[in-house]
């Protein structure tokens, strides 16, 4: 091996880790989008005191935030929930996107256009039908079993559209596999518009659900969707190294003595796991996984070492800000958040696709 091929393997493989200034940037933007998501809203609350309330929640805390008794429980018990989901929702979704972009190797990887939230979604309609035929109301204590189905979905969708990938060979391009997620993505959908056509009495519920929405009366959403987020954190980040060097390829990631394949399916699931956890509680959000992870790459370079944390950081700051527009920006309706995000991502998910295009080209 020439010196010139060690050096550009060690500089391939040992890319810059995480810079305490991104990382600092990262907890400044979740910081600003709680202090802001909490503050503002239909009764406006000032940033001060919402700050010093949150320091309250700290155990031995006691300080005059000035706000009446009323507001405080606004804070509380019902803006305060929504954020934190709204954080733990979108650090999962864009650790998901920025996790299949690596084990992929393809930069429009994303959790909807893989077909795993449509997996996912199929799984959470299907609970929905069934229940829909049991005593009392369909949707009475539904997070309970909605992550399992949800899961078991989106396992399905991102096998379905791994094997198509390669129906035509061994090369899955970034083409083939956009492609292979939308037949899946079709398939699925069909499947779920069948179940919605056979229990009409629910197609109010799977609808609200379909469009996204992060309402919550109360904690009960978070503590669900909290247990898989901090399982799905704990290994996609663990294997932030293995993922840098799977970017060289199956080969010199076997020399090094990694096992690719083992590594992938690790990954695999549990961004899937995270996804479905994700949808199960917020419905299918859009164009998350592609927006943050493709951002932080630019702005933090390429190493999944810096991208997967600020991810975490960058990607719930967005979906709560995006929430609190969805919330504020239509006046007395609430806009679905699906369609927010939709609106930044479109944009963004074509100037990413010409970009592909032209490094292929």
């Amino acid at each position: 091996m020439t010196p010139t091929l060690r050096a550009t393997r060690s500089v391939t493989l040992k890319p810059a880790g995480l810079r305490a200034g991104w990382l600092a940037g990262g907890v400044v933007a979740v910081l600003v989008a709680l202090i802001a998501g909490l503050a503002l809203g239909s009764v406006p609350l000032p940033p001060g005191g919402v700050a010093i309330e949150l320091l309250n929640l700290i155990p031995g805390v006691d300080l005059h935030s000035g706000l009446t008794e009323r507001e405080a429980a606004i804070l509380t018990e019902l803006r305060l929930p929504r954020v934190v989901l709204g954080l733990l929702v979108g650090g999962l979704l864009a650790l998901a996107g920025a996790a299949y972009q690596g084990v992929f190797r393809n930069p429009l990887a994303d959790p909807h256009l893989l077909g795993v939230a449509a997996g996912a979604g199929l799984g959470v309609t299907a609970v929905i039908a069934l229940r829909a035929g049991a005593p009392g109301d369909a949707t009475a204590n539904l997070p309970v079993g909605v992550p399992a189905a949800a899961f078991a979905g989106a396992l399905l969708a991102v096998a379905l559209t791994w094997l198509l990938g390669a129906a035509g060979g061994r090369d899955r391009s970034p083409a083939t596999l956009i492609l292979a997620g939308v037949a899946v993505s079709s398939f699925l959908a069909a499947g779920q518009t069948y179940l919605m056509q056979q229990n009409v009495e629910t197609l109010r519920e799977v609808y609200s659900w379909l469009l996204g929405r992060l309402a919550t009366a109360g904690w009960h959403d978070v503590l669900i969707v909290l247990p898989y987020a901090v399982v799905t954190a704990v290994i996609v980040l663990a294997q932030r190294r293995e993922l840098d060097v799977l970017t060289v390829g199956d080969e010199e990631a076997s020399g090094l003595g990694l096992h690719p394949q083992r590594s992938r399916y690790l990954l695999i699931v549990a961004a899937s796991l995270g996804t479905a956890a994700a949808v199960s509680v917020s419905g299918l959000i859009g164009f998350v996984g592609i927006i943050v992870p493709h951002t932080m790459r630019l702005l933090a370079g390429p190493s999944y070492r810096s991208i997967l944390p600020l991810s975490v950081l960058f990607g719930g700051a967005f979906l709560a800000l995006a929430d609190l527009l969805a919330r504020t920006a239509g006046g007395q309706a609430e806009i679905p958040i699906g369609v927010v995000t939709a609106f930044f991502g479109a944009p963004f998910f074509i100037v990413v696709l010409r970009r592909s295009r032209a490094s292929t080209s």
